[in-house]
């Protein structure tokens, strides 16, 4: 669970988490088109005392997901992606 204190250690800029799901409603559901297809996705602190969460085809990598991903903007998503308190859950750039 990332709580206030810890994000707050976080260095602006820095992806502080990623992981891989499958494009399934019960995984990161991004799109109706390749269910199942696996996804690929980062948690990156922004410089506004912000987050987000960004997002792509695995086979893409971890720089084109960070430059060129999808930004996760359904809340269910980011839940499943990042486990956090409210207040954390506050600070998401939607």
């Amino acid at each position: 669970m990332l709580t206030l204190k810890e994000f707050k250690k976080i260095p602006e800029g820095k992806i502080f988490a990623s992981g891989t799901l499958p494009n399934t409603p019960e995984g990161l559901f991004m799109t109706n088109s390749h269910p199942g297809r696996m996804l690929l996705w980062i948690a990156k602190k922004g410089y506004g005392n912000d987050w987000a969460i960004y997002c792509h085809w695995i086979e893409n990598g971890k720089y084109f997901v960070e430059t060129q991903g999808d930004k996760v903007t359904a809340l269910g998503n980011i839940k499943t992606c990042i486990s956090c308190t409210k207040k954390v859950l506050k600070l998401y750039r939607i």
